[in-house]
């Protein structure tokens, strides 16, 4: 395998840049060309192909979003739109890919193996952390940091007026991100698509706090909890709480955004460099992840369909801290 083409899909996660990093200087390491797929699958059908040299990623570690674009392409979900995206990469005698991002990039990849026989390995880079075969995925831990930021900062308002604010944090199907930041900023109530937690649940943990002479709350909701989303559930609260100041502060796509961690420069390179050498040693249809700090490669299908449930010793954690 000679020419190997990066790109990255989906919603973008702080550690892109590394993992393209990565790729692209273990790739001239290794004596290959390398080129970039800017815009995804999208960016493949239309040919936004560029050949890669070291300097290209120079100055990028550092930096947040994906240097080579994202984008969600509704015509490589066709047989058309792959048909095209083939005939691009073999006008370049590309022959495997990197794959950067979630289920959706995976899915995709997948497929255009099934169909065409172009080899893909895959990075996993999405912050909401919900992919089986690795403990972390790319972006999370600097979107947890972000959140936890903001989650300080409100706090300290609320303490100065007493108040009960309800912050919303992504994960439409993953309560990750607001397990480790509520935990982090103290919070009374974390509220997670994995376990149902009642709006009575919520008034008697809150009443419970100011039976104890707390004044101010702060409770974590995961945007795609069963009762709703921060705001639909303050509303259901509010009717139960007279004469408490209730607040909603959606933190949204501020979490994507910054500068990545130490932590997710480190894994994404790890994962990066990795997704490469699984691709040049025979890997296909796999994702490259990092399990107890072993590098291990999950088959797409795997990563895409198995569960990968909350450490339930972290909810413990929650009730028991927020006394």
């Amino acid at each position: 395998m000679d020419k190997i083409a990066v790109f990255t899909s989906g919603g973008d996660a702080p550690g892109m840049n590394a993992a393209i990093r990565a790729v692209v200087r273990g790739a001239i390491y290794y004596g290959k060309e390398i080129y970039g797929i800017r815009y995804g699958y999208q960016g493949m059908i239309e040919g936004d192909i560029l050949k890669m040299k070291s300097y290209s990623v120079s100055n990028t570690v550092q930096r947040g979003g994906t240097i080579l674009k994202s984008a969600r392409s509704m015509e490589f979900k066709t047989k058309e739109g792959r048909k095209k995206a083939y005939e691009q990469l073999k006008k370049r005698d590309i022959e495997g890919l990197v794959a950067i991002g979630g289920d959706g990039t995976f899915t995709g990849a997948k497929i255009f193996y099934e169909e065409y026989g172009i080899p893909t390995v895959g990075a996993p880079g999405t912050i909401d952390n919900d992919l089986f075969g690795t403990d972390y995925t790319i972006g999370f831990d600097t979107a947890v940091n972000t959140a936890l930021e903001a989650i300080d900062k409100i706090r300290d308002t609320a303490n100065s007026h007493d108040r009960v604010f309800f912050i919303e944090v992504m994960g439409r199907d993953s309560g990750y991100i607001a397990i480790q930041s509520g935990i982090g900023g103290g919070a009374e109530l974390v509220m997670v698509p994995e376990t149902l937690t009642t709006i009575d649940d919520v008034v008697n943990t809150l009443t419970d706090g100011w039976n104890r002479s707390k004044t101010s709350a702060i409770v974590v909701v995961a945007e795609g909890d069963e009762e709703g989303d921060a705001m639909t559930i303050a509303q259901k609260v509010k009717p139960h709480l007279q004469g408490k100041d209730i607040k909603v502060t959606t933190l949204g796509h501020i979490q994507r955004g910054g500068a990545p961690s130490a932590v997710d420069r480190i894994l994404a390179s790890r994962l990066g460099l990795g997704a490469l050498e699984g691709l040049l040693n025979g890997q296909v249809n796999v994702m490259a992840g990092v399990i107890n700090d072993k590098l291990v490669y999950t088959p797409f299908g795997d990563a895409i369909s198995k569960d990968k449930p909350l450490n339930p010793d972290l909810l413990r954690m929650v009730n028991i801290l927020s006394i």
